[in-house]
């Protein structure tokens, strides 16, 4: 069982611990036996209070405004960027090593942005803020592919569109797809259901996630350039992207142009790519040989498709890609950080 008596292991908080996220990081944390010696499940005052059991343990879920986390080793943050503002600043100032789900701390220079399959030396000692930023649920997956067509043949420019499920919002975009589907097929001529999304996600897509900035672009899209670079080292890289919510339930799939310095074999990009850590090609030329939200396999593995390097540019090509967003994109890379830290002694 990972709860231990050990005095090595850590002592957890998860702040965050009724949503989404959280709910799958405590699957996770069951699923690869990490081991811990304690374990505190934190939330609002809304939520404070709530039993949770995990691996045969009750939990009482405490109350995010009044703990303590002098006696916490590490906390995970998965309540939204301005609770990451307030207290993941707190808990690290209190001693605590903290890993941020949220957007609050990603560009932050003394925060390392984190996908241990890609820079994981940036684990190698406990950053000067004492924070640890998860990258963007779409990002994870996009640089995980990457990062080694990078280091093969170099990479001149990527351009990306993004088709994100429901679940990125919560347990409330779930919620309201299923309800405003419901409602549309009860009446085709129905709005929907909105107030998670605008218009109604049921039966379309929304080509806007997050704010619209001044230049055209959206938070969203601005995120995963931003965070590409950071992650990848490459300052200059030239990522565009359109981020389109969908109406799927759990799962983001991306469809990547990328352009390299260098011209690109086809088998040996497929196999460069099959030799990667939990990453699955379908390379199948068959109709469904392809992965999609419902159908491509292991929620733990990145997995990619439709492999096809352009008859009119030897150095592009085309990558389809589907990744559980929050597995993949959120609850997994977390605590994989969290393994990474435990095996280099920093935790």
């Amino acid at each position: 069982m990972p709860r231990v008596t050990d005095p090595t292991a850590p002592r957890v908080a998860m702040v965050g611990a009724t949503g989404v996220v959280g709910t799958t990081l405590l699957q996770l944390i069951e699923e690869r036996d990490f081991r811990y010696r304690e374990l505190h499940l934190v939330a609002s005052a809304r939520s404070a209070g709530r039993e949770v059991t995990a691996e045969g343990h009750t939990y009482r879920v405490q109350d995010l405004d009044g703990f303590d986390f002098s006696g916490v080793d590490v906390a995970f943050f998965s309540a939204g960027a301005g609770v990451s503002r307030t207290f993941a600043v707190k808990a690290a100032a209190q001693g605590a090593l903290v890993i941020d789900n949220t957007s609050a701390f990603r560009m932050d220079p003394d925060s390392p942005l984190v996908v241990p399959q890609v820079n994981a030396h940036e684990l190698d000692a406990r950053p000067a803020s004492g924070i640890i930023a998860n990258p963007n649920c779409s990002t994870i997956p996009l640089v995980r592919l990457l990062a080694p067509i990078q280091e093969r043949w170099g990479i001149r420019q990527a351009v990306v569109s993004t088709y994100q499920a429901a679940s990125g919002a919560g347990y409330s975009g779930i919620e309201e797809l299923r309800a405003g589907a419901r409602t549309v097929l009860d009446d085709p001529d129905s709005a929907g259901v909105t107030g998670t999304f605008t218009p109604s996600l049921a039966f379309d897509v929304i080509p806007s996630i997050d704010r619209l900035l001044d230049d055209g672009f959206t938070f969203e899209e601005q995120k995963m350039l931003q965070e590409s670079r950071k992650i990848l080292g490459l300052p200059h890289l030239d990522v565009t992207t359109t981020c389109v919510r969908v109406p799927v339930v759990n799962s983001h799939s991306e469809a990547a142009w990328v352009e390299c310095h260098n011209p690109v074999d086809r088998d040996e990009l497929v196999g460069l790519l099959a030799e990667q850590s939990e990453v699955t090609v379908h390379d199948g030329r068959t109709a469904g040989a392809f992965p999609t939200p419902r159908t491509a396999g292991d929620p733990n593995h990145v997995h990619v498709g439709r492999i096809r390097v352009s008859p009119h540019n030897p150095r592009g090509f085309w990558l389809w890609i589907v990744a559980d967003n929050v597995r993949i994109g959120a609850a997994l890379n977390a605590l994989q950080i969290a393994e990474a830290l435990t095996l280099r002694g920093v935790l």
